[in-house]
């Protein structure tokens, strides 16, 4: 195929081609793709789980599988299938890299840039729908909503990123429910593998199809900067190993946290009134600029009239003093939280002056370490292994550092900062804390709706 040979043979070809043949050549996938970006031979299966590195062509090879399939010999003509389900994480990956919404057609891996003109589908974002010139339709979904996908039919679906998704195993089920029209209805799924459940469900499954590949497979077409960083960077680390290479990798052994243990935490709950809410940061000890050093670590936590904990956010980042203060303090108004909480061990005074330039009356409280990190968080994963606590939205990133920390420390690269914050916000609301300030969730979403509410002097 010509995207696996060198640079000098691909430019001998195509200096070869008329400008006809070079528009022809354009659009046809199966001259560009490598062998494992092309749908595999055969009927016998259901599923095409394609688990690959970051920059191997994820997106552009479920985007051409979707046109391959709905698109005909001609504009009008029929596809193999006209009602299609695009799932993906958030409603904007949905826009924005499914269907490539706002970039340049023909340039990008989107749906709207892998279609000739003629073959283009009209995108409508209100009504989350692409609509083919021979009237094949495809909606979009998120997994953040399951319920969307309760009742739709579907002859054939596209989901990306499956691994990341907040409620997997809810709308993966949805999903099958609605794969219930043609002959054979077949699912494509390209994703950066986690070792979630669903994952190793659909690895087992009979009817799966399975693609494996790395990002070097893609390195002729990706930035020679960015090889080498990465490489220099991550190659042989377990996060390269999983990013780069798509190795589903097992629980680390003696982790206090289990992928099991974070499945039960995100299973889906109806928000209670919070007794208490805090916002609790974990300072990198860096000066915060962007792509240097860790990230601060911010975490918003309630604690419910259940007597659960709950973490509701995970807004973590790499910004100035000035920036993440700021961030913190918008989401001590938004949750409507009774205080934000800091370490004093570490950086403690200089967190309490940051908070207090850019909001003098936020009510701020020091927590103590007398311990190292492994061992204050291990009443907090007992919480989890009591099925004590619940995760609301994208914490990813945060649960990786959760099944990263073992009794004798952190297994990844750099601070777990996420992992800290989080272990200081629940151990304050659920061992220290007593007096409860009760919060509705109708109250948070109030506050998230109209910025004025509590936090006018952020506008």
């Amino acid at each position: 195929m010509l995207a696996s040979l060198p640079e000098s043979e691909r430019a001998a070809i195509l200096a070869d081609l008329t400008e006809a043949q070079l528009e022809s050549l354009r659009w046809d996938w199966s001259f560009w793709a490598r062998p494992d970006q092309i749908e595999p031979i055969g009927s016998n299966w259901n599923n095409w789980l394609i688990l690959a590195g970051r920059g191997y062509g994820k997106t552009r090879t479920g985007a051409e599988w979707v046109r391959q399939n709905v698109c005909g010999s001609t504009p009008l003509a029929p596809g193999r299938y006209k009602q299609i389900a695009l799932i993906a994480e958030t409603a904007a990956d949905a826009r924005e890299v499914m269907v490539g919404d706002g970039k340049i057609p023909g340039e990008g891996s989107g749906l709207l840039q892998v279609h000739p003109k003629d073959f283009r589908p009209i995108y409508e974002p209100s009504k989350r729908r692409l609509t083919w010139p021979n009237g094949a339709i495809a909606t979009l979904y998120n997994a953040t909503e399951p319920d969307q996908l309760r009742g739709p039919q579907h002859d054939a679906a596209w989901c990306d990123e499956l691994a990341k998704w907040q409620y997997a195993q809810d709308s993966w089920d949805q999903l099958q429910f609605g794969l219930r029209l043609g002959d054979h209805p077949r699912v494509v799924i390209t994703t950066t593998p986690r070792p979630i459940p669903l994952i190793r469900k659909l690895l087992a499954d009979g009817p799966t199809k399975v693609t494996r590949g790395s990002t070097m497979e893609n390195a002729a077409n990706l930035p020679p900067t960015f090889i080498a960083s990465i490489q220099d960077r991550y190659a042989g680390t377990r996060l390269g190993r999983q990013e780069l290479n798509a190795e589903v990798l097992d629980d680390i052994p003696g982790a206090l946290w289990t992928r099991t243990m974070i499945d039960h935490a995100r299973k889906r709950v109806e928000l209670p009134e919070m007794q208490r809410i805090v916002v609790s940061i974990d300072p990198s000890g860096t000066a915060g600029e962007e792509d240097a050093g860790d990230p601060i670590g911010i975490i918003v936590a309630g604690k419910g009239i259940d007597g659960r904990g709950y973490v509701l956010a995970d807004r973590s980042c790499k910004l100035s003093p000035d920036g993440w203060g700021k961030r913190a303090v918008k989401a001590y108004y938004e949750f409507l939280a009774d205080r934000i909480v800091a370490e004093r061990n570490f950086g403690g005074a200089m967190v309490e002056h940051v908070i207090r330039t850019v909001d003098k009356n936020v009510p701020y409280v020091e927590v103590v370490a007398s311990r190292g990190k492994a061992i204050r968080a291990e009443p907090v994963a007992a919480l989890y292994e009591q099925k004590r606590i619940t995760h609301i939205g994208d914490l990813a990133v945060l649960e990786d550092q959760m099944c990263a920390m073992t009794s004798d420390g952190y297994g990844l690269e750099g601070s777990p900062d996420r992992l800290d914050a989080a272990v200081w916000a629940i151990s304050y609301l659920m061992f220290t804390a007593k007096t409860p300030i009760v919060v509705s969730p109708e109250a948070i979403a109030k506050s998230k709706e109209t910025p004025a509410y509590r936090r006018k002097r952020l506008a």
